[in-house]
């Protein structure tokens, strides 16, 4: 075999290596072989690794030249029973975590700038299938598995939008764990005990029987939370049947559920907060989402060249609230004359989200040029339903139970998306590739209903969504072990529902509200020195024009209202960089195999205003020049890992500097703590893990151990408006078999 680059393409698989051979009088144009293998299995003793790359082409999506990060969740020494965000994600410079509501009920992380609420910036899958409960309706993804059942979590940034999906943000992808298929059955049972009276347990399935592969787990999981009044209970359930029914042709079916139930302790005001962060201020608060997400794929290897993949997938289920919505200055009290509680106010959310994509991964060459194609088309056809403003009971149980039958607000948002995108990957020399692609999107948002205090007529009934969108990235390999990248993608971000709705009868909506567009950019270099030093360091842009602001308007009577329309541009430059320096390895095969690395991951944004409005005292005011809402300027996590033997530990220190509440940049807080300033903090954790032969596990953690009272940001709507305390000082222990 002569020297150069090689690309394998395995059945379901691709790698990425180079070989060095020793006849060099062959042909140097036929770099490129595609071979077809039977599936094997790899086992090789080795220190866990908690991040890498994905391949340049990853299943049917092209990689090369785009950022992207995989956590291997078997390496994560913290807290996965409570969906951790800062450890999870510890190795991912720019991640920020908004600490919300419960006990690991979900997952809220942002990258760049973007808003962190449910994740809803990005593309958000399972096993390769949309979990966003609707993408252009409400985005957010309600749907939350167990982090038990989770084997890796792959994130790519926005410049690979026009593969996924047009989001800011990009794409974060959960795999769950493989079964055994060496055995007809096999079972796992991890079950964590933690402060604040946590109880969690997952209990798995899997394994194979002739060509059919299978695996099942249930979780359930309750805790009484860090604040008064916070209970969660949450379960989680999911099946998956893959069949063989030749070696190039595997069809899969299934069905993941999440359901929790989370007891609302209510916003705070800076004072409460800083005299009892665990205060509550609302004892009758609840919410409910249950969501349902069946998917059917098949994978089709059309010959060893040409790959074909179809999934059809679903998202179905309810989002469902019932409170006592007020600032944290308004108590929740029995009346005097009344003698009970005031009505809560319920609120509803129907999903019926399907989604049908197919995406072709072909390979060929091309006047001596080889070339790997991508494309695909994907159909989206939502229905969602929003019942807000409902008068409730005046009970303190979680009841939905309506007093009245009609809805304050009782509306549909039906959307109809078609897109398609091509990318092609091109092998200009064996170490630099250039990728060039497009996505069309074309569709429209209907929305019909009524708002009891609005005229329906003013509502923007119908929405389009219309773009094409360009990118083009590149990659060159310095050697086998690093590589410079850099990438430029166009994206949009769909008007979403709580865009559309005016909140009371002194706002109104511009009937012609357009969707966010922009772009993101970045350049990197990221290697691997000796096995000693490991790097990824990039620089970035992202501008997003029209987002959504509220001008102070008169009408033609002289009246005053506040008009929600697109007022604002913003654009995030900053920095990432992750660096994991290993001085001390030994030989994996040693009796007395250890490592010690230490790393750092720390990123720096400017996000501001390039123009947009705010509303003082009915009066517009410029907000250009100053910092976006909720966007610290630097995210540090650092930590030593130490690894001996069966013993795995991790002592990190994290770090997230201030932000403002609002886009005026208010550093004195209100008095209901809706606006002013949010304070840096420093956190420390101390995660352990312990391996007792291949069947048994130990986790232990201490987390925030100084106990800092800190809080991550000031939200604007759910789960109120205020200070929302984060978890003190914490202890988990977590047991795992599997046999």
């Amino acid at each position: 075999m002569k020297s150069g680059f090689y690309l394998l393409i395995l059945f379901f698989t691709t790698l990425t290596f180079h070989v060095n051979g020793q006849d060099e009088k062959k042909d140097t144009k036929d770099f490129e072989k595609v071979l077809d293998l039977k599936e094997v299995t790899i086992e090789q003793r080795r220190n866990i690794i908690h991040t890498e790359q994905l391949p340049d082409v990853h299943n049917t999506y092209i990689m090369a030249g785009k950022k992207s990060e995989v956590i291997r969740m078997e390496g994560v020494n913290g807290n996965i029973t409570e969906k951790t965000g800062r450890h999870i994600f510890a190795k991912i410079p720019g991640v920020f975590v908004y600490d919300m509501d419960g006990s690991g009920n979900q997952v809220n992380i942002s990258t760049r700038g973007l808003d962190p609420h449910r994740s809803w910036e990005y593309n958000i899958r399972q096993n390769g299938v949309i979990t966003n409960s609707d993408m252009y309706g409400y985005p957010a993804s309600h749907y939350s598995p167990a982090m038990e059942s989770i084997q890796r979590v792959e994130l790519v940034r926005g410049t690979a939008s026009l593969q996924f999906g047009a989001q800011f943000g990009g794409m974060i992808n959960y795999i769950t764990k493989d079964p055994d298929t060496t055995r007809a059955i096999t079972f796992e049972t991890i079950n964590s005990a933690g402060s604040f009276g946590l109880f969690s347990s997952y209990n798995a399935i899997g394994g194979k029987v002739g060509k059919l592969t299978y695996q099942a787990y249930y979780q359930n999981r309750h805790s009484n939370g860090y604040r008064k009044n916070a209970r969660s209970d949450a379960q989680s359930q999911f099946v998956s049947l893959s069949y063989e029914v030749s070696r190039s042709l595997r069809i899969k079916a299934e069905l993941g559920r999440s359901k929790y139930i989370y007891q609302i302790p209510g916003p705070l005001t800076d004072a409460m907060f800083g005299a009892d962060p665990r205060q509550s201020t609302r004892s009758r608060n609840y919410f409910n989402p249950d969501i349902y997400i069946p998917s059917f794929t098949v994978d089709w290897k059309i010959n060893p060249a040409t790959q074909l993949k179809f999934t059809a997938s679903g998202v179905y289920g309810a989002r469902n609230s019932v409170m006592f919505d007020a600032f944290a200055n308004v108590p929740d009290t029995i009346s005097s004359t009344t003698g009970s509680y005031r009505a809560r106010q319920v609120d509803i959310d129907n999903f019926r989200s399907f989604t049908s994509e197919f995406r072709l991964l072909h390979q060929y060459q091309f006047a001596g040029i080889s070339n790997v194609f991508s494309a695909g088309v994907q159909f989206m056809h939502n229905n969602l339903r929003r019942r807000q403003l409902g008068k409730g009971t005046t009970g303190s149980d979680f009841d939905l139970t309506l007093t009245d039958p009609v809805f304050g607000r009782d509306l549909y948002m039906k959307t109809k998306n078609t897109a398609a995108f091509i990318e092609n990957l091109i092998f200009i020399t064996p170490r630099w590739t250039l990728s060039p692609g497009f996505r069309i999107e074309s569709g429209a948002t209907d929305m019909t209903g009524k708002i009891s205090y609005y005229d329906p007529g003013n509502l923007p009934n119908s929405i389009r969504h219309r773009f094409p969108l360009f990118g083009i990235s590149s990659q060159y390999r310095i050697s086998s072990n690093s590589r410079a990248y850099a990438g430029f993608s166009q994206a949009y971000r769909p008007v979403v529902f709580k865009d559309i709705i005016p909140a009371s009868v002194l706002e109104r909506v511009d009937k012609n509200l357009k969707d966010a567009y922009g772009y993101n950019l970045e350049a990197g270099i990221s290697g691997n020195v000796k096995g000693i030093l490991k790097y990824d360091i990039s620089v970035f842009q992202v501008l997003i024009n029209h987002r959504m602001g509220t001008v102070s308007m008169r009408d033609e009577n002289g009246t005053a209202y506040l008009l929600r329309t697109t007022t604002g541009d913003s654009r995030t430059r900053g920095l990432e960089m992750y660096l994991e320096a290993t001085p001390f390895k030994t030989d994996d095969e040693a009796a007395s195999a250890g490592l010690l690395s230490f790393f750092t991951s720390t990123s720096y944004f400017d996000a501001r205003y390039i123009k947009g409005n705010a509303v003082v005292s009915n009066e517009n005011k410029s907000v250009a020049g100053n910092r976006v809402e909720g966007v610290p300027a630097w995210i540090s996590r650092n930590g030593v890992q130490l690894e001996y033997k069966k013993l795995s530990s991790t002592l990190q220190y994290s770090y997230v500097s201030s932000n403002f509440a609002n886009p005026l940049n208010t550093v004195e807080p209100s008095a209901n703590g809706t606006i002013g300033k949010v304070p840096g903090y420093g956190l420390l954790d101390l995660n352990a893990t312990l391996r007792l032969g291949k069947a048994y596990t130990l986790r232990l953690g201490i987390n925030n151990m100084t106990d800092k009272q800190y809080f991550t940001k000031r939200p604007t709507m759910y789960p109120g408006a205020g200070v929302w305390s984060s978890d003190g000082r914490s202890f988990l222990l977590s047991v795992g078999i599997k046999i």
